[in-house]
Parts: structure tokens; sequence; C-alpha cells
């Protein structure tokens, strides 16, 4: 297990993912820094400060707490969907350090990097695209575990103007949390989770679909 330190780490999204990344770096890597979580309602993060994952939480509509919350921090991490990824970005862009690490965990990177050119512009330096390969059947950060990533891929994919330095401190904290990383392009890792992830799950949902337009689908469902 790599070493790893930091003083702050925000995430957007303390559920399976954020939340998994929070236990890792607390709990297996041993990490002290400060970790805050930023949710859209209360209720989205009260249970991550219940459960100790966060050290603090801040609503994302609150300009003061979030300001006060990204000021000074080492990483941000955008385990949020796909689509939330610009509005994300542009939502905090106004408050961050130039010296902040931006990463997200989305499992589609071509639109990532589309999304963080509009909103961050000249910025987008700060940002590193990665996608972890990892998960459970439940969600929410009650399913969140200190070693979710142990053994796990995480897949990096630096943009040009990336400084190699942002780029390798995104590599050890997920390293930290027992994680082997890789690189590839945007394009090319798109290309490889098409076949292997997103062609398959299509797949599945379309042959549930046609089992349940079939007049026998409770007979068919119950030997499942």
């Amino acid at each position: 297990m790599a070493a790893f330190s930091f003083n702050k780490l925000v995430i957007f999204g303390v559920g399976l993912i954020g939340g998994s990344l929070a236990r890792g770096l607390r709990e297996r890597a041993g990490a002290t820094g400060e970790i805050i979580g930023v949710g859209r309602s209360v209720k989205s993060v009260e249970r991550a400060l219940e459960l100790g994952v966060i050290d603090s939480a801040v609503l994302i509509d609150d300009d003061n707490a979030l300001k006060q919350a990204l000021h000074d921090a080492d990483f941000v991490l955008i385990a949020a969907p796909v689509a939330q990824t610009e509005p994300l970005l542009r939502r905090i862009v106004p408050f961050i350090d130039a010296r902040t690490i931006v990463t997200d965990a989305g499992s589609t990177k071509s639109d990532a990097v589309i999304a963080a050119r509009a909103a961050l512009g000249a910025r987008a330096s700060q940002f590193v695209p990665g996608h972890p390969i990892a998960g459970r059947e439940s969600s929410g950060v009650d399913a969140a575990l200190p070693d979710l990533y142990v053994d796990k891929n995480v897949v990096l994919c630096p943009l040009p103007e990336n400084a190699p330095e942002s780029v390798e401190r995104v590599a050890e904290m997920w390293r930290a949390t027992g994680a082997s990383v890789h690189q590839m392009s945007a394009e090319q890792h798109d290309g490889v989770f098409a076949s292997v992830s997103h062609l398959p799950h299509v797949l599945s949902f379309a042959l549930v679909e046609q089992i349940l337009e079939a007049p026998d689908a409770a007979l068919k469902f119950s030997f499942a």
C-alpha cells in the first residue's frame, strides 16, 4: 500500500464510490487530512457524517460554506453521475485555488473532458479525468467499504495540459486505497469500456425487457 497524505479532500457525492475512497484513505492508508462531503440536501450528507465517513458537510447551494470548504483544498473528487460533471465544475470554479487538483469517477471520459474544458476553460489543466473500476450490488454511503478498491483497476485519462505531478498525485491517492492505476486516452477508455461494460449492460437490459413482455414472464423469472 502506497504512502499518501493530504490536508483537505472535498468529495461531491458521498455514496458508494466517494464514501469508499474516503474510508480507504482514512482506514487503510491512515491519512489524517480533513474530508468534506458536499451534497444537495442535508439528508444526502448527514448519513455520511453519522458513519464518520466524512469530517464535515456542506450544501452545494451555500456559497459561503462551499467557498470555505474548497479554500486551500488539495483534491476535489466529483463522484456524481457523468451528466452532473459540467454543472458541478461550473459551480466550483470560482472557489477553487490554482493548486487544487480536481478529478472525477465517471464511467465515460470523453464527455467528462468536454465538460471540463467547457466549465473550466484555461483552468482545465487542473482536471485529471479518472474512472475507478469497482462497485457493489448496493449503493449509497452505507455500502461504502474501506477495501472496495483493493486489487481493482483505476484508469486515468490525463489531458495534454495536465502537470505530470498532478496526474501522479491522483494516482498516488488511488494506490493508497489498494488500487492498480493505469493510463489511457479518453477515447481509448471509452472504446474499451463500451465493449466490455456498457454494451453488456445494454444487452442485458434488452434481454430482461424482452422477457418481461413474454406471456410466460412470471414463469421464466421464477427460475432466474
